[in-house]
């Protein structure tokens, strides 16, 4: 299962990474590095923390075709059709659930604490996005005041996923429900513009800061 979720999450990162190149006048091989840094750079990062080298994808090499088919095929698909503006938040979306609870299941086959599983799990989740917005000049997605359930969807998933694995080790149902769970909330968060408090300016800052 750790390979399907690895095989699909990086499908829809890679479609991602090429709508997100969208006006931005990228060429081809511009495009394919945007989706390959999206498609790999949260489980690099968690690969490298952990300490689990060389990284998934270079041992891995079907990972890499995968990638780059997708984006060939997306690209093309996208220079003759109009893909809705809605369709890289929902691949998005998908690709957070997707990888949280890659690096998650990872974390905990790797006998960490259930808190650093839960971590590795949001880095895997949330890191090639933020790579990938911030090639594309983008303020990171997980950063932007109107995230709606972003970082935050990926953590109760997570934490969902090792709590419930405790008295339910290495059941498909728990990957399957932690997964449903991740992606239900962030897309929920975007239907209904859920965002957690921002800590505003008090009044005296405001003043202050208008001398």
């Amino acid at each position: 299962m750790q390979l399907w979720l690895e095989h699909f999450g990086i499908c829809v990162s890679a479609i991602s990474g090429v709508l997100a190149a969208r006006g931005k006048r990228v060429d081809l091989f511009g495009v394919l590095v945007l989706a390959l840094v999206t498609s790999f750079g949260g489980g690099t990062v968690r690969d490298v923390l952990s300490g689990d080298l060389p990284v998934t994808w270079i041992r891995e090499p079907s990972f890499l075709l995968n990638a780059t088919v997708t984006t060939f095929i997306t690209f093309f698909v996208r220079r003759v059709r109009e893909l809705p503006r809605g369709f890289l938040l929902v691949a998005d979306a998908f690709a957070l659930a997707l990888f949280t609870i890659v690096g998650t299941r990872k974390g905990v086959a790797m006998n960490f604490a259930p808190p650093v599983a839960v971590l590795l799990g949001v880095i895997t989740g949330v890191a090639g996005g933020i790579l990938r917005d911030v090639l594309t000049g983008e303020v990171p997605m997980v950063f932007r005041p109107q995230i709606y359930l972003y970082a935050t969807a990926a953590l109760i998933g997570g934490t969902a996923f090792v709590v419930w694995n405790q008295f339910a080790p290495n059941q498909p149902a728990v990957t399957v429900v932690c997964t449903g769970l991740i992606l239900a909330l962030r897309l929920v968060g975007i239907r209904l513009k859920l965002s957690l408090p921002v800590l505003e300016e008090s009044a005296n800052e405001v003043r202050k800061n208008s001398k």
